[in-house]
């Protein structure tokens, strides 16, 4: 793999270009709508569901690009994702952008033709928390492929206008899929508070590890330190721009990991983000933050962890939850589109509609290589 571009920290790809789609089809009687149905507990099915149509204040939009996320993944294979337990069949999917094709009643910022990104997650916009400004802690949000809710993983969705974005020409399909994944990792930065020139542990090389490398090189955090259990991707890790990469060995104690973190890195990191939910790993996390640092788990991983709690409680280590995001995407949109975020070299496969059932065992699959997989319709 060659050096990656300095001004992109992009390693070099032998990916096709990206595209960006202009071309739509307004649905008829006679238009077929396919989606991709978790039936139960890794029985995952093509099927054919109706064509929706727009209500009071939505538009419906044909899915031009959709990313497999991990949650995904563990939800079709394990039947549930944190605290959320399918009971019933869900349409998977929630990192997509697509084309309006109808306008529903009341809905005036978007017409026709506009190409959008997709945030997943509906608040109820009455609640305390939505009034707060935190409407991702909504009691009530309906966020897509989080059972019990159906996910975006079709070939026409309808969805509010109030959450989606126009996305504009310079931004290709790939990345305003990838827009979703971004906004967990700029809110995952802002979750901790990182600033220029502050020391940051990454816990994960998977891609939202990358991408948080991405956002933090953006906003000139450094030294960072990336860790991975896979050689391959810590060195994409190094190409993107990584200061340092720890190769995860299993067998050692977390302690230990944190000990050698802190020794490759030079200094003990200001600021650590987990994100892969694994619990030795977010336990090394906490022992390798600085004194008065801060580490927020950013991964999903079991419900019920053991935790170093006088690690962390005599060091007056802050510790932090993330659940998604909130009030990211202008800025993801506008990461993306100045070129001062390059991250659409992580879609390493790209699959068609028809495909789906195949995309999803390569994404599931860590001896592909694959880093983001995305389906197009």
């Amino acid at each position: 793999m060659s050096a990656p571009s300095a001004s992109t920290n992009a390693p070099a790809s032998s990916q096709p270009e990206c595209r960006t789609t202009y071309e739509y089809k307004i649905p008829d009687e006679n238009t077929k709508n396919y989606s991709v149905l978790l039936n139960k507990k890794d029985d995952l099915q093509m099927v054919e569901i109706p064509v929706p149509k727009p209500g009071k204040g939505e538009v419906q939009v044909q899915v031009k690009a959709t990313g497999i996320c991990g949650s995904d993944v563990h939800t079709w294979k394990y039947g549930a994702i944190g605290i959320f337990e399918v009971t019933e069949p869900i349409i998977l999917g929630h990192e997509s952008m697509g084309i309006v094709t109808e306008i529903g009643e009341g809905v005036s910022t978007l017409k026709v033709g506009d190409r959008v990104a997709i945030e997943a997650g509906i608040p109820c916009s009455e609640c305390e928390q939505c009034m707060s400004g935190h409407y991702n802690l909504c009691p009530d949000v309906v966020f897509k492929s989080t059972p019990p809710h159906h996910g975006v993983l079709a070939n026409y969705i309808t969805h509010p206008a109030r959450w989606l974005y126009k996305l504009p020409d310079s931004v290709s399909d790939e990345e305003g899929a990838l827009l979703e994944p971004l906004s967990v990792a700029i809110a995952a930065c802002e979750r901790v508070g990182v600033r220029f020139g502050k020391s940051l542990l990454i816990c994960g090389s998977g891609p939202i590890g990358l991408i948080v490398l991405a956002v933090a090189k953006a906003i000139g955090v450094g030294p960072i330190i990336i860790t991975d259990m896979q050689e391959s991707r810590l060195e994409y890790a190094r190409q993107m721009g990584a200061d340092y990469v720890y190769k995860v060995d299993p067998s050692k104690k977390d302690v230990e990991a944190a000990k050698e973190i802190r020794s490759i890195l030079g200094c003990a990191p200001d600021y650590s983000l987990e994100c892969t939910g694994v619990e030795s790993s977010f336990r090394s996390a906490i022992m390798a933050t600085r004194d008065g640092g801060c580490c927020c788990m950013v991964g999903v991983g079991k419900n019920d962890q053991l935790l170093p709690v006088n690690s962390f409680a005599m060091r007056e280590v802050d510790i932090k939850g993330l659940f998604r995001y909130h009030h990211t995407y202008p800025t993801a949109v506008s990461l993306v589109a100045s070129g001062k975020i390059n991250i659409k070299h992580l879609v390493t496969h790209r699959f068609d509609f028809k495909e789906a059932l195949e995309a999803f065992e390569i994404a599931s699959d860590y001896r592909t290589g694959a880093i983001k997989v995305q389906i197009f319709n």
